[in-house]
């Protein structure tokens, strides 16, 4: 049986809210990432695609994010462990790396696909 206390709704999202924080602050991959999102969100808005697009786009935009949180998240915990060079740190590292660009790859294709399919609409 887990030491954990109960659910809390309020207490679960301020934690949430309070890593969202942080990793604003404090990670520079994020940073340019969610500058990259800001700048992007409207254009789903304003162009003239399906909803299945514009849904397909904000999906692959928010998986970017989501991505790199992920691997925040991986690269503090090896940290936590060690601050040595260890090969498995390494690869722990380097797997939450490939995290992100998988879906920094899912993101441009993405939106390349849709952009050049509307172009030739």
């Amino acid at each position: 049986m887990r030491n954990q206390p109960k659910y809390n709704f309020f207490k679960n999202t301020s934690y949430a809210l309070r890593g969202l924080v942080d990793l604003i602050k404090t990670e520079r991959s994020f940073q340019i990432e969610l500058v990259i999102t800001i700048l992007l969100l409207p254009v789903i808005f304003f162009i003239d695609v399906s909803i299945t697009n514009k849904v397909l786009m904000f999906i692959s935009l928010m998986g970017m994010l989501i991505a790199e949180a992920i691997n925040s998240a991986i690269e503090r915990v090896v940290d936590l462990v060690t601050l040595d060079h260890h090969i498995m740190a390494g690869r722990a590292k380097d797997v939450g790396s490939s995290v992100v660009f998988l879906s920094i790859t899912v993101f441009v294709t993405t939106w390349g696909i849709v952009l050049v399919d509307m172009i030739k609409g």
